[in-house]
């Protein structure tokens, strides 16, 4: 192979391309409830709610399913670490 000329680049065989936005969107129209609770639980730890109150983290909040709709609380550290005060 001379200099100038480019050698071809190999993909791993365990390669997979890039999801585009229809997949994506169709991936998550078949999930349940149960599991969009669970993805926004992942989700959750990227985001940050501006609030008058100042900023909350979206990890500081529990998702649960509650009936036909997915509620976001504050999580109660005190309660979580065994404190009783």
């Amino acid at each position: 192979m001379l200099p100038w000329q480019k050698r071809r680049k190999t993909l791993a065989a365990t390669y997979e391309p890039q999801m585009g936005a229809d997949e994506i969107i169709d991936l998550f129209s078949r999930t349940t409830l149960h599991q969009q609770a669970a993805l926004l639980r992942l989700i959750s730890r990227n985001l940050i709610l501006e609030t008058e109150d100042g900023p909350l983290m979206g990890i500081d909040f529990d998702f649960d399913v509650d009936k036909a709709v997915i509620v976001g609380r504050p999580t109660d550290l005190d309660e979580e670490l065994g404190d009783s005060a």
